[in-house]
């Protein structure tokens, strides 16, 4: 008996640590990019040329991290609900970093226009690279810091 009572008693346990996980994940909420500190402080044309170098390096040292980035905006893009993605780069170039702005900040994004230097908070998510496209830089959660 003993033995199958230390089965059940295993079985309820890791149902028990799977469930406190599942509701945690759940209910887990974004971090606020606002009150987080950047690991890295980098200019967009720096971003892009370090990934442009060595994409796989550029990801081992930027991707998941919280950066800020500085640079001129080439396009402002807002979508049908409302949301802003802010492209950074040189004007000439294809590539530029990408910067989803966080919802709750869309009224400083739409106080920015095409031409003007800022700085962008973000979490970087990674690069889309494309033969004829050009690097994009992927930064979400984003909020602007100065403009």
């Amino acid at each position: 008996m003993s033995g199958k009572s230390n089965i059940l008693i295993a079985a309820l346990l890791v149902v028990a640590a799977g469930s406190i996980y599942i509701y945690k994940e759940y209910n887990r909420t974004n971090i606020n990019v606002a009150g987080e500190p950047s690991a890295f402080n980098i200019s967009a044309i720096a971003l892009i040329q370090v990934f442009t170098d060595n994409d796989s390096a550029a990801s081992r040292k930027f991707v998941g991290k919280i950066i800020s980035v500085t640079g001129l905006i080439k396009n402002l893009d807002k979508d049908e609900r409302g949301f802003y993605t802010v492209s950074l780069g040189d004007s000439s170039s294809l590539s530029s970093v990408r910067c989803s702005v966080d919802s709750t900040y869309t009224a400083n994004a739409a106080l920015v226009k095409p031409g003007m230097t800022i700085k962008i908070k973000g979490n970087c998510t990674g690069y889309n690279k494309d033969e004829l496209l050009g690097l994009d830089v992927i930064v979400n959660r984003c909020i602007i810091e100065t403009n």
